[in-house]
């Protein structure tokens, strides 16, 4: 079963990171990177996730994850920038990542989006809101402490469970 990966420009990398190592497990998951989502993987210190996976580039319109006659079960954007969150609620398609978003939800496919941001303004809850109606799950990332992580990583854990629990495939 194939999975796609969005990554945006929020800061939050390790989530993506996270994601891909247990998703790999159960899925074939391909990459969707933004331009600012290169430049925070980098700047955070997570690039080495896109060395071994395939990466569609963003403004490739004629990639697979582009059409509705593709197999994948779904799609994650982890992390979702309220830029993004709010193109796909606008339904611009105006580069790959936003498009397969689009896709998925045309599809009644499985969209996950984890925003990272806060706080949230009216804009970014009507956003939201518009997306969970939509078809579009929406898990912020905020993690908690039940299980006492020890470590950032079991932190982080924490909401890519609840992202991989999510939706009928993810």
């Amino acid at each position: 079963m194939k999975l796609i990966l969005g990554i945006t420009g929020a800061s939050g990398s390790i989530y993506a990171k996270r994601f891909l190592l247990k998703a790999k497990e159960r899925f074939d998951v391909e990459l969707i990177v933004s331009k600012n989502g290169e430049a925070v993987l980098k700047h955070e210190g997570c690039e080495d996730i896109l060395q071994n996976a395939k990466v569609h580039a963003i403004d490739d319109f004629f990639a697979p994850p582009a059409t509705g006659s593709s197999s994948y079960a779904g799609m994650a954007i982890l992390p979702c920038s309220m830029g993004t969150l709010g193109r796909i609620a606008a339904g611009t398609s105006d580069n790959l990542l936003i498009r397969a978003a689009d896709v998925c939800l045309k599809e009644s496919r499985p969209l996950i989006l984890v925003p990272r941001e806060m706080p949230l303004s009216e804009i970014h809850l009507e956003n939201m809101l518009k997306l969970k109606r939509a078809g579009a799950a929406i898990i912020p990332a905020s993690p908690h402490f039940y299980k006492h992580p020890k470590t950032i990583e079991e932190l982080v854990d924490t909401v890519v469970e609840r992202v991989l629990g999510a939706g009928s495939c993810v």
